[in-house]
């Protein structure tokens, strides 16, 4: 216990047994400590006399210069733990960035760890982009916090009606739509879906319905014999693609719902003696840079990165500047190459 001097936060968390940042929500009168905690942090405050200094909090208060981009670490085939995809948004985020003056930080987040909480008592960015976050369902509670604490943030993900705070997305269903209407012109009659098709996953599920809508445009039914669960890796794809072959569907192309499961189907397309495109027209989303590569190279949906990070960039900064933001709906680009020309 200090004996002399001035009572800090630090003297505080150790009064009451919780951490500096712990302290700082209490007195912030944040939504994430709990009663117990907060009349914990109070009794040390009295007890120690305790008194916020003006100048050091509206000194906190002040902009960083710095931007923060918190990217979940995705299962990779080369431990890289970042989803190809987001390679390329992350340098259009980083040029965006520069030319808007700002620094960015860029941090790797485990799920499982309290990042909505860490970066807002931070301090060490004004605002936050978010990238990469799984399952909607499973995170969205954080983004409630995030909202609710009052925390500047944006992220790249399916625009829903009922989402907390801002996101910038591409077209998804019209995207799934012209891959299917594009397979559908060349005679296939029997194809399959890869991807997670449930609110789990909005982007994917986004792709499913305008794959479904244009079978249904075309009077082609959906049979749900042909859809399989996948994320958005060349092991889920190449195992899902394993399902359907084993169950005997019957198909004549393939929709896969990213570049990955699409690479992954085909290598299992090929460990079966089924040639693309000429057995089985096959067809991704996302235009990842192996896209254009593999053998044949593959159909896909170009999403416009560079875009992307702009309206990212830029959208979080007039958050900053307390301007009001609307989410946004990127265009989708159907790339048609070799895999799905029959």
């Amino acid at each position: 216990m200090r004996s002399k001097g001035k009572a800090t936060s630090i003297d505080i968390a150790h009064l009451a047994g919780v951490s500096q940042a712990t302290v700082s929500r209490a007195l912030r009168g944040s939504p994430l400590v709990n009663e117990e905690t907060r009349r914990r942090v109070q009794a040390a405050v009295e007890q120690l006399n305790y008194k916020v200094d003006k100048n050091a909090s509206s000194l906190r208060r002040m902009y960083s210069g710095t931007l923060a981009l918190l990217l979940f670490e995705d299962p990779t085939a080369d431990e890289s733990h970042i989803n190809p995809f987001f390679l390329s948004m992350l340098g259009s985020i980083t040029r965006a960035c520069a030319q808007q003056g700002y620094d960015l930080l860029i941090s790797f987040q485990q799920f499982s760890r309290d990042w909505h909480a860490d970066f807002a008592d931070s301090k060490k960015a004004d605002g936050i982009i978010l990238l990469g976050y799984g399952d909607y369902l499973a995170y969205r509670d954080k983004l409630e916090k995030l909202v609710a604490q009052g925390t500047r943030f944006v992220r790249w993900g399916a625009v829903l009606p009922d989402q907390p705070g801002v996101s910038i997305g591409c077209d998804n269903f019209s995207g799934g739509h012209a891959v299917a209407a594009h397979l559908l012109e060349r005679g296939c009659r029997r194809i399959a879906f890869l991807g997670d098709a449930s609110s789990h996953y909005p982007e994917f599920f986004e792709r499913y319905r305008g794959y479904a809508d244009a079978l249904g445009e075309t009077g082609v039914a959906l049979d749900p014999a042909l859809q399989q669960n996948a994320e958005s890796t060349e092991r889920s794809g190449y195992e899902a693609m394993q399902a359907l072959i084993t169950q005997q569907a019957g198909f004549d192309a393939v929709f896969a719902a990213s570049d990955l499961i699409a690479i992954g189907a085909m290598r299992a397309l090929g460990e079966h003696g089924l040639r693309v495109p000429q057995d089985v027209a096959l067809a991704g989303f996302d235009d990842i840079a192996t896209a254009s590569f593999v053998n044949p190279p593959l159909t896909t949906v170009l999403q416009d990165t560079r875009r992307a990070g702009e309206v990212l960039v830029d959208s979080l900064l007039r958050l900053i500047r307390d301007e009001s933001v609307a989410s946004v709906t990127l265009p989708a680009t159907l790339v048609v190459r070799r895999s799905s020309l029959r």
